[in-house]
């Protein structure tokens, strides 16, 4: 979300799109019924704080437990 420039109610997306892989153009409308004002933002990557590591050196999750649950409870048995 973005603040309006004029009255600085919040402000919600209406469209957006990428113009390169790093930076995203975003149309907004403010929120505040009495303002109403409508812009255009651009977004873009400016520093890289931490990269992802390498694929290989991301240890796997464990494995899900695998439970049976009994629908019928063990007194509730079919004959």
């Amino acid at each position: 979300m973005m603040r309006c420039p004029f009255c600085r109610s919040g402000a919600h997306t209406r469209t957006s799109r990428y113009l390169t892989e790093q930076t995203k153009e975003a149309y907004y409308q403010c929120q505040n019924i009495d303002c109403s004002s409508t812009f255009k933002t651009r977004e873009s990557i400016e520093h890289v704080i931490r990269q992802p590591l390498p694929p290989e050196t991301i240890p796997a999750p464990p494995p899900p437990e695998h439970r049976t649950l009994n629908r019928y409870g063990n007194n509730n048995r079919l004959h």
